[in-house]
C-alpha cells in the first residue's frame, strides 16, 4: 500500500492518503522526474512498460514517479531511479512546477532534477521497456511524427526547453 502526501495549492503537506484514494478523490500530490543527459547532450527517455495502467508504451522522462509520504522530491527521485533504471547517481534540482493534469483533472506538483550518465541502465521490466538517448531535435521530430509521449514529459519539455 503506497501512502502519499496530500498537498494544498502552495505544495504544503496537509495530510496523507493511499495512492488509489489520491486519484479517486483527485487530491493534489507530488511527482518527481529526472532528466538524464549523456556526455553528448542527448536526453534519456524511458519507454513505459505495456503493463502500466496509465500511458503504457509512452515515452516519459528517464525516471519518474510518486513522492511517497514523508519523502522529499529528491529522496523520491533517487528511490525511483534505483527502482526503474537500476542506477544511483547524483542529481541536481532543475525546477518545480504546478501541473494541472488535463485528462485526470488533478493537481500535481512536479519536482524535476537533472543528472549526467552515459549508461548502461538495468531496467525493471514491470516498469520500463527500454531507455534510449535522443537529441532535443530528435525528440521534437518524434513529437511532430505523433509518437506517444506522456503528458507530464510534454509539459516539462515545453516549460524547461521550449519544445512544442
Amino acid at each position: 500500500m503506497e501512502m502519499m502526501d496530500v498537498v494544498n495549492e502552495a505544495d504544503e503537506v496537509i495530510g496523507q492518503a493511499e495512492h488509489n484514494e489520491v486519484y479517486e478523490k483527485k487530491l493534489a500530490h507530488r511527482i518527481c522526474h529526472i532528466l538524464i543527459f549523456n556526455d553528448e547532450g542527448k536526453m534519456a527517455l524511458q519507454l513505459r512498460s505495456r503493463h502500466k495502467k496509465f500511458c503504457p508504451n509512452h515515452w516519459v522522462t528517464a525516471v519518474g514517479g510518486h513522492v511517497q509520504a514523508g519523502e522529499s522530491y529528491e529522496q523520491a527521485a533517487l528511490r525511483e531511479m534505483k527502482e526503474e533504471v537500476g542506477v544511483q547517481i547524483p542529481v541536481t534540482f532543475l525546477r518545480k512546477d504546478r501541473y494541472d493534469h488535463p485528462v485526470l483533472n488533478i493537481i500535481k506538483f512536479l519536482g524535476t532534477f537533472t543528472a549526467k550518465y552515459n549508461g548502461p541502465f538495468e531496467v525493471n521490466p514491470e516498469e520500463v521497456d527500454t531507455v534510449e538517448f535522443f537529441s532535443l531535435d530528435e525528440i521534437k521530430k518524434m513529437i511532430a511524427d505523433g509518437e506517444k509521449f506522456h503528458p507530464e514529459l510534454l509539459f516539462l519539455l515545453r516549460n524547461a526547453y521550449g519544445i512544442q
